[in-house]
């Protein structure tokens, strides 16, 4: 789950696993996979940020597969 922040102030949780996009507008938004919108006041690139975070702590870029890597080094 990633912290983002509405335009009202008010701070959510969004499992980042379900985002689709991220798109500047110029406000933030956030479309997930089942189309539904968040407009947020973080910038793009730190919503980027906090994704690649989130799966880095779930290990999901640990696989050498989903990275692009053909063999695993043994």
């Amino acid at each position: 789950m990633i912290q983002l922040t509405r335009l009202n102030g008010k701070t959510f949780s969004l499992n980042a696993l379900y985002i689709e996009s991220v798109e500047s507008f110029p406000d933030t938004t956030i479309t997930l996979t089942n189309s539904r919108k968040y407009i947020v006041v973080e910038s793009e690139e730190v919503v980027v940020s906090k994704i690649a975070k989130f799966y880095q702590s779930i290990q999901v870029l640990s696989n050498p597969h989903i990275r692009g890597d053909d063999d695993e080094k043994k």
